[in-house]
C-alpha cells in the first residue's frame, strides 16, 4: 500500500501519576515510525511526520513508510519506540507523552558506514484542508499570514520552532536546536523539513535530535444522526470466520481451542500442504493410510475435520506447490526484480488437476470433510503460485471441470487476491461464461485497498456474477508479524474493526475470515505467542472479533445513513425473523447518537461496547416508536442487537 500520512489510526495512553488518573496526549505513532496526529478527548488533531533521508541535491529521498522497511515496535509505559533502518542508517525513534496534547519525539541515528548525503530530516505535513488559511510564526515571532511563505515555491526559514493557528486547530513544533527549516510545496499538504543532521554521515557516528509537538483544537461533539432502512435487504452475512493455517505446533492448539470455544465461527479456511501431499509424481499418496501421511498434511486434514465437526464450512487453499507442478526452481520470496512465486507448468496441468482432486477426495473419504471452495493463495501476486488473470480463468475452467467429472461439488474461488487493489485480476474469469459454472464465490484479502471506490468494485463483481463475496483474509497490516507488539495497541484493534464494519456496509460479504485464529497474528496474548510466556488471555482485538461474531447468523445487509464522518456503521437484519444488528465504530470523541428507522416491534436493544476500558460491556437501550437515543463512547466498537 502506498503510504498516506493522515489515515485514521489510533493509540490511547493512560497514565497514572501520583495516584491520579490523567489522560495525556494520545500520539498516533505507526509501527514504521510515522505519526498521524495526536488525539484530545478521542478526537484526532491531524498532522503527519516521517523520517526522510535525502541524497546529494535531493536526487534521491527515502522515507519511512508502511512495508518499506523492516521496523520493530515496542511500548514502555507512556513511551513508544520504533527501531528501523534506511540503507546503512539505523534509527531509534521515541515518542513520549509530556502533557495534554503534547509529545516529545526523539530521533537517534547511528551510521554504519560513511555516506554522502544532503541530510537526514523530520518531515512534517499539515493538511491544507485544515491549515491552508492559518497564520504562522517562527521562533515565537509575530503571527503572519501563511501565504507570506509563498507555498507554491520552496522556502527556507532559520529557527527552532514553528507555530500554526487555523480556525479549528493549532499545531506547534519546537526543536532542541535552531537550524534551517525547509518548505517544499505539495498539492494537499503543507510540507516542511526539520534537520536531524545536515551533510554527510560518518561510520560509527551517532546523531540525536528532539522535537516537542503540541496540538489543540475544537472538539466536535455534534450529534450523529443514523437512519435505518429495513425495507431493503441485501446480501446475507453468514457470520464471522477465521483462517486456520497451522504454522506453530507449540502455540497454535491452545489458541485455536480458545477461539473455537469462545466465539461463533461461521466459515473456516485451511491449508492444503500440496508440496508435502505429493512431492513426487511417482508416488500416489491416496494409497497411504492416514498414519503414513506427512505430519503436516495429517494435521491440516485434522484441522479441516474439526471445523466440519463444528458445522463450519471449509475453504481449502494451497500455498506451496510441489516443484514438478511449476516452471523453474521454487521461489519462496521476491526475486531481485520483485517477482514472487512460480507459474504452473502447462504440460503438468493434467497431473495438477488429479493431485488436487485426489487430496479433496481423500479428505472426504478418510476425514469426512466436504470442501466447499478451493483456491490458490494470492496467485495474483505469487504467494506462492503466480498466475495472470487469463491463466486464473483457464484454471477455473480446467480444474472445475475435473472436479465435476469426479463427482465433487467443490467450486473454485474467483480471485482470493492479495488485496482489494488488484481487482482487474478477476475480470477475465468474471466475464467468461464458460467459467461461471465452476465458481462458488469471489474472494479478496483486506491487507490493502480500503478506499470506498475500490471496495465498491468487489461489491459490483458479486452483483454482476450473482456469487457471494468472501473476505478470505481479514486484517490491516500484512507485515505486522515483524512488530507483533503493535497487535496490543488500541490503534490496531480499532482500525481493524473499523475496516470490517466498512466491509460489511460496502461489500456485503458472506463472511470475513480473520487472519488468523491461530498463534499467527493472534488476537490473544501469552501462551508463548511471539515469545510472550504469560497466561493465554484475550486482547482488545479478540473482544472486537467476538463482538462481531455475536451477530445473529444469516442476517441481511440493510442500508443505514450516517451524518458523522467519525462514525463507521453497518446494519443487518431479517424482516421475517425481526432480528436486527447494527455495528458502530466511533473513531472520535464521545458524542450523542440518534437512531431512527427501527421497526415498531423492537422495544429494546442489547448493546455491547468494546474499547480500551471495556470488553463487550453489556447495556440495554430502550426503543420507543422506532427511535433510540444514546451516547457513543469515544473510540469504541458498539454493537446493538434487537431483542
Amino acid at each position: 500500500m502506498r503510504p498516506h500520512y493522515f489515515l485514521r489510526h489510533f493509540v490511547i495512553v493512560l497514565l497514572l501519576l501520583a495516584g491520579t488518573r490523567q489522560v495525556f496526549a494520545q500520539a498516533e505513532l505507526m509501527p514504521y515510525g510515522n505519526l498521524n496526529g495526536i488525539r484530545i478527548k478521542g478526537q484526532l488533531m491531524l498532522f503527519g511526520t516521517r523520517i526522510a533521508v535525502a541524497g546529494p541535491a535531493w536526487n534521491k529521498v527515502t522515507f519511512t513508510a508502511k512495508e518499506k522497511q523492516k521496523p520493530k515496535f515496542e511500548r514502555q509505559g507512556n513511551e513508544e519506540i520504533v527501531n528501523t533502518d534506511i540503507d546503512s542508517l539505523h534509527f531509534t525513534e521515541s515518542v513520549k507523552d509530556i502533557g495534554k496534547g503534547a509529545i516529545r519525539l526523539t530521533v537517534t541515528v547511528l551510521s554504519h558506514q560513511d555516506a554522502t548525503l544532503d541530510g537526514i530530516y523530520l518531515s512534517v505535513g499539515l493538511p491544507k484542508l485544515v491549515f491552508n488559511n492559518s497564520q504562522f510564526s517562527s521562533n515565537e515571532g509575530p503571527l503572519q499570514a501563511l501565504t507570506n511563505l509563498n507555498l507554491e515555491n520552496e522556502n527556507q526559514l532559520n529557527g527552532s520552532s514553528l507555530s500554526f493557528l487555523a480556525a479549528k486547530q493549532s499545531f506547534s513544533i519546537k526543536a532542541d536546536t535552531a537550524s534551517d527549516i525547509l518548505f517544499k510545496p505539495e498539492r494537499e499538504i503543507i510540507r516542511f523539513y526539520l534537520p536531524i543532521h545536515l551533510g554527510n554521515v560518518v561510520n560509527g557516528q551517532v546523531y540525536t535530535r528532539s522535537f516537542d509537538i503540541r496540538v489543540n483544537g475544537e472538539i466536535d461533539q455534534t450529534p450523529a444522526e443514523l437512519k435505518l432502512d429495513t425495507s431493503k435487504q441485501g446480501n446475507v452475512f453468514a457470520g464471522f470466520g477465521g483462517n486456520f493455517r497451522l504454522q506453530n505446533p507449540n502455540a497454535d492448539p491452545e489458541v485455536i481451542d480458545y477461539c473455537l470455544k469462545n466465539m461463533r465461527v461461521a466459515w473456516g479456511r485451511v491449508e492444503m500442504p500440496w508440496n508435502a501431499w505429493q512431492p513426487d509424481t511417482t508416488v500416489d499418496p491416496t494409497t497411504q493410510d492416514t498414519s503414513q501421511l506427512n505430519p503436516h498434511v495429517h494435521n491440516a486434514m485434522l484441522m479441516a475435520c474439526r471445523l466440519t465437526d463444528n458445522h463450519i464450512p471449509v475453504i481449502l487453499t494451497a500455498w506451496f506447490p510441489p516443484e514438478w507442478a511449476v516452471i523453474g526452481k521454487l521461489n519462496f520470496g521476491p526475486t531481485p526484480q520483485g517477482v514472487w512465486g512460480n507459474p504452473l507448468s502447462k504440460p503438468a496441468l493434467p497431473r495438477i488437476y488429479r493431485s488436487i482432486t485426489d487430496y479433496i477426495l481423500y479428505l472426504k473419504a478418510h476425514y469426512g470433510v466436504d470442501v466447499a471452495y478451493f483456491s490458490f493463495n494470492e496467485s495474483d501476486l505469487g504467494i506462492n503460485i503466480r498466475q495472470t488473470g487469463e491463466e486464473h480463468d483457464d484454471l477455473i475452467k480446467g480444474l472445475g471441470a475435473y472436479f465435476e467429472s469426479k463427482g465433487l461439488k467443490t467450486k473454485l474461488l474467483l480471485g482470493d487476491n492479495s488485496d482489494a487493489n488488484t481487482y482487474a485480476f478477476i475480470y477475465p474469469a468474471m466475464n467468461d461464461a464458460q467459467a461461471r459454472p465452476y465458481m462458488g464465490a469471489i474472494s479478496f484479502h483486506s491487507w490493502r485497498g480500503w478506499g470506498t471506490e475500490t471496495l465498491k468494485k468487489w461489491a459490483e463483481a458479486a452483483r454482476q456474477t450473482g456469487l457471494p463475496l468472501i473476505v478470505g483474509e481479514g486484517s490491516i497490516d500484512a507485515a505486522a508479524w515483524e512488530y507483533p507488539a503493535y497487535f496490543q495497541e488500541q490503534s490496531y484493534a480499532l482500525e481493524e474493526i473499523n475496516l470490517y464494519t466498512r466491509l460489511l456496509a460496502i461489500c456485503q460479504p458472506l463472511s470475513i475470515l480473520q487472519w488468523q485464529l491461530t498463534a499467527d497474528y493472534s488476537p490473544l496474548k501469552g501462551g508463548g505467542i511471539f515469545g510472550d510466556n504469560g497466561p493465554l488471555e484475550p486482547t482488545q482485538r479478540f473482544w472486537n472479533l467476538k463482538q462481531l461474531a455475536s451477530t445473529p447468523k444469516d442476517l441481511y445487509a440493510m442500508p443505514i445513513s450516517n451524518t458523522c464522518a467519525d462514525l463507521s456503521c453497518a446494519a443487518l437484519g431479517d424482516k421475517n425473523t425481526k432480528q436486527y444488528a447494527i455495528h458502530l465504530v466511533n473513531n472520535g470523541t464521545e458524542r450523542p447518537v440518534h437512531l431512527s428507522g427501527l421497526p415498531l416491534s423492537v422495544k429494546k436493544l442489547d448493546v455491547y461496547i468494546t474499547n480500551s476500558q471495556s470488553a463487550m460491556k453489556h447495556k440495554t437501550f430502550d426503543v420507543k416508536d422506532g427511535l433510540c437515543d444514546f451516547k457513543a463512547d469515544q473510540r469504541s466498537f458498539i454493537t446493538l442487537i434487537s431483542r
